[in-house]
């Protein structure tokens, strides 16, 4: 069964350099991991600042590089916000963003932890995924 999850994923820092308001160059793996993603049954968003003509240009330059989205800056397509009675926050099962605690990791590594379901803790000033993280041998039956 082909995953149905939602990805609302940034533009600027994300996807390519930030050059807002104009296209910076793209980020090593950016499209390659997003079609993956996509063969996959991930439903793409474009989560973005952009707006206006800014955004219209983000959203080719993506359909140029091979990646269509499933909706922009909304849950789903052709949906309208009620921006006085809904809060502009959409509905997607992960936020993939330069901006996350901890920055970006990579196309690559974002790849792995989305299909490895990583989780992660803060320890210091540290983000540590667990599957990074040493476990401690058990040393009886129970502990």
């Amino acid at each position: 069964m082909k995953n149905s999850k939602k990805l609302a994923i940034d533009f600027d820092g994300t996807i390519v350099d930030d050059g807002y308001p104009g296209i910076g160059k793209t980020k090593t793996f950016a499209f390659e991991t997003l079609k993956k993603l996509q063969s996959e049954g991930y439903r793409l968003i474009l989560w973005t600042y952009r707006h206006g003509k800014t955004l219209e240009e983000a959203v080719e330059f993506c359909k140029k590089n091979g990646v269509e989205f499933y909706a922009v800056n909304s849950s789903f397509e052709g949906e309208i916000f009620d921006h006085e009675n809904a809060s502009r926050k959409i509905d997607a099962d992960l936020f993939i963003d330069d901006r996350n605690l901890g920055g970006f990791p990579g196309w690559g590594e974002i790849y792995n932890i989305i299909n490895e379901r990583i989780e992660f803790r803060v320890d210091g000033k540290e983000v540590l995924a667990y599957s990074k993280i040493k476990k401690d041998k058990k040393k009886g039956l129970f502990w």
